[in-house]
């Protein structure tokens, strides 16, 4: 049964026959040109959606989803300050609407307009972004209510603030902080600014997992630290992370202030409903030692199993509708369609377990362009990564595989495919919401 994604709808979601089908586009956009090879990071232009994006949705009308993650360029919709265009993505909204699926509107995908300078560093991105927000949802008021401010904030701090791939291009534990706290707060003004557009609208946060496994008792608080990191983000801006959090020294030592700890705490948002992203080949991460004593991270290729763990941990902590907002598989067909029935089958067990896992995402729809691109000199066709429903051959025609047929058979199941939503006896339900 598919629900309208309306904040007065959101008790809907953990109905035990509610269950959302979804996809999604590969929509990374990182405008500043790596110095060495001059080239961007655009996934709609590389694989050709800008010109193809009524044949691309036509797609995702053809495996039966009833909402589609679907980014929206700000650099283009927003590509000088106080200068809008809403052409294109007016085309794209309109069409997803006209084929009856619900856009979950990715605001933010890591990059930013060019004109921001410092990009995350800089003193007004939070109002920048509430700003482009704000535009957005006063433009399709009435029809869009379903809207994710930032897609995956703590990866946004690795890539921009760790190692420096992406502006501001940080390299340091301090550089990371100071993005997570200025994404962070983008996301509480922007969550802010969409409701007092319309109170209809209803917050989608997600963030990317992981699910770290000590390799040795010594190892144990470092895979302990770094589990805690993955939820900073939400901690944040919930309004979480207080003394007594186990990072809040940490955070202290890089840079947080009580200033900042009583912002966020002042300003906590609702978290409605909370999109993970999961995929078997980077999620599950085991740390070690090597024969060097240096730190190793091993990420082997997971099963199932680890959405029954991730679902629980993110249930427990958060007591808010789950709902898996992105996974796939890379290789072969055959892995892959594996990898689409291992997890239903874990989604099974979830929501009999009576965690509300409410939705599944196998994104990206078709394959992407790894973001090695921006690095390297070879041709986009080298860069390809087949994790679709679809391949893209060398010219970027978009080619059929079985999995079409084995998703659209699952989506035609509704939540007869992934069992109802079992209540589960004491266990109490976040605010708003009856399970």
């Amino acid at each position: 049964m598919s629900i309208p994604l309306r904040y007065s709808q959101r008790n809907r979601l953990v109905e035990p026959a509610t269950f959302l089908w979804c996809t999604g586009i590969e929509d990374t956009f990182i405008t500043a040109p790596w110095p060495k090879t001059g080239r961007t990071l655009d996934e709609y232009e590389l694989t050709g959606h800008y010109e193809r994006w009524r044949e691309d949705i036509g797609l995702m009308k053809e495996i039966g989803v009833d909402s589609a993650r679907y980014g929206l360029p700000w650099h283009r919709i927003n590509p000088r300050r106080g200068v809008w265009d809403f052409d294109w993505a007016d085309r794209a909204i309109d069409r997803l609407l006209e084929l009856g699926i619900q856009p979950i509107v990715d605001l933010v995908h890591y990059g930013l307009p060019t004109w921001i300078e410092g990009a995350y560093s800089n003193s007004e991105f939070p109002e920048y972004m509430a700003e482009y927000a704000g535009r957005v949802a006063t433009r399709y008021r009435g029809r869009v209510f379903a809207y994710t401010p930032l897609n995956e904030p703590r990866i946004t701090g690795w890539y921009c603030g760790r190692i420096g791939w992406w502006p501001p291009f940080g390299r340091s534990w301090r550089d990371f902080v100071r993005v997570m706290k200025a994404v962070a707060r983008g996301i509480v003004r922007t969550v802010e600014t969409l409701r007092s557009v319309d109170d209809e609208i209803l917050p989608v946060h997600v963030d990317a997992t992981d699910l770290y496994q000590a390799m040795s008792d010594e190892l144990g608080p470092e895979a302990a630290f770094r589990q805690e990191l993955v939820f900073l983000a939400l901690d944040l801006i919930s309004g979480r992370i207080a003394e007594g959090h186990m990072l809040a020294p940490w955070l202290r030592k890089h840079g947080f202030t009580d200033v900042d700890f009583a912002w966020f705490q002042d300003h906590a948002i609702e978290l409605p409903f909370i999109g993970i992203n999961l995929y078997p080949m980077f999620t599950y991460k085991e740390v070690s030692r090597n024969s060097s004593g240096r730190l190793r991270i091993r990420m082997p290729y997971a099963d199932g199993e680890l959405i029954d763990r991730l679902a629980k941990l993110y249930w427990e902590r958060y007591r808010a509708p789950l709902f898996i907002s992105e996974t796939a598989s890379v290789g072969s067909v055959s892995r892959r369609m594996k990898w689409l029935h291992d997890s239903l089958d874990a989604t099974r067990r979830v929501r009999a377990a009576g965690i509300p896992l409410v939705g599944y995402t196998w994104w990206p729809l078709f394959a992407l362009v790894t973001w090695a691109y921006r690095q390297g000199e070879k041709s986009v066709a080298s860069y390809l990564k087949q994790m679709g429903l679809w391949d893209l051959r060398d010219d970027l025609t978009r080619v059929p595989t079985d999995l079409v047929r084995a998703f659209r058979s699952n989506s035609e199941q509704a939540a007869e495919k992934v069992g109802a939503l079992q209540a589960r006896v004491g266990v109490s339900a976040p605010a708003g919401f009856q399970i």
